[in-house]
């Protein structure tokens, strides 16, 4: 992050550590106090307060389309105007989510069990209809403002959970069937959707266009071979690679670190993939074992669908790379949620 934003920043600010002060002050210090209040709550509490904070999340969603309030950037209302600080709704939204779900799968749980067969009694309109209701209304915001990716992100981790409630087996089948259909209408209905698809098939269709991003982050991930270039010796930051300290901050770290950094990283994640799964098994509790693989997935989901992105197996998303990419709203929220991992973990 520091190396990468040096030049953006001193070009755009005339000092060079205005977007490393920036998310240090509005991103790393509150996350780290929000994260340790996390640590230190009760659990039962965010069991209780799940659905408020998803409501106060969705009025936030919302409130970006109002004028004076909400930011549009780039055709994209996503952002929140308060005076000397903005947010972006949408990464809490993952959060709140995770926690609504797991409370709902965890109360499904406690109070389904069939009198003969002691077996989990999940009813199609109680359960299925339900879920879907959550995921319809959530999305129509995140389509509106549009924001597919992290809408993407939220309907895999949400069945992902779904399938883990042992629930049956058809319902996550229809799950997976329904959101194919959803996702090709939202592809026919946006022709720049269909036109990065295509560029993801072939990207010397439009190489200066659309597929200009992934043929500089290529470039990037290329040029820094096994060992890279070195820390700071980047040269696609300068100008050349589009959102450089956002979506395409892997490029440049692989640029700067090559493969060997790069495999560090992957490992890293892993890792934390690893420790968030066995964290959620151990415990005994549902809502914490569901809010546990749900916290893991997103995290480590979202990683990998960003590096991806970058390495050309995965069309181009504006998903951040967890931890890492510029953006005080995503640190904050996966502080947070890392901040209910130690929790659970420390329950356990």
């Amino acid at each position: 992050m520091v190396s990468v934003s040096l030049p953006i920043s001193q070009e755009k600010f005339g000092s060079s550590f205005y977007y490393l002060n920036h998310q240090i002050i509005f991103g790393l210090l509150p996350g780290l106090i929000l994260a340790f209040s996390a640590f230190k709550i009760k659990l039962v509490s965010f069991k209780k307060w799940a659905p408020i904070f998803l409501l106060i999340n969705l009025i936030f969603l919302g409130m970006v389309f109002l004028p004076h309030l909400g930011i549009s950037f780039r055709g994209s209302a996503r952002w929140i105007n308060l005076g000397p600080i903005s947010f972006q709704p949408s990464e809490f939204l993952k959060l709140s989510f995770i926690l609504y779900l797991s409370s709902w799968l965890a109360s499904r749980t406690e109070k389904k069990f069939t009198p003969t067969t002691k077996k989990l009694a999940w009813g199609f309109s109680q359960t299925f209809f339900a879920f879907l209701a959550v995921i319809g209304i959530t999305g129509i915001f995140l389509i509106f403002q549009p924001d597919i990716s992290t809408l993407l992100v939220i309907i895999l981790v949400a069945t992902l959970m779904y399938f883990l409630a042992k629930t049956p087996l058809w319902h996550s089948i229809l799950l997976i069937f329904m959101i194919i259909l959803a996702f090709l209408v939202l592809i026919k209905i946006a022709p720049y959707r269909f036109n990065r698809i295509l560029v993801f098939l072939n990207p010397e269709l439009d190489p200066m266009g659309i597929g200009y991003q992934i043929k500089q982050a290529l470039i990037a991930i290329g040029s820094g071979g096994i060992f890279g270039s070195g820390l700071g010796l980047s040269l696609q930051k300068f100008g050349f690679l589009p959102h450089s300290i956002s979506d395409s901050i892997f490029a440049i770290f692989a640029e700067e670190t090559g493969f060997l950094g790069s495999l560090v990283l992957v490992l890293l994640y892993l890792v934390f993939f690893w420790r968030g799964l066995k964290i959620g098994k151990q415990t005994g509790d549902n809502f914490s074992k569901f809010c546990a693989f749900g916290t893991t997935f997103w995290i480590t989901l979202q990683a990998f669908v960003n590096i991806g992105s970058m390495i050309g197996i995965l069309p181009l998303t504006g998903i951040p790379l967890p931890f890492i990419s510029y953006g005080g709203s995503a640190l904050i929220s996966e502080l947070i949620g890392v901040g209910i991992l130690f929790n659970i973990s420390r329950q356990t």
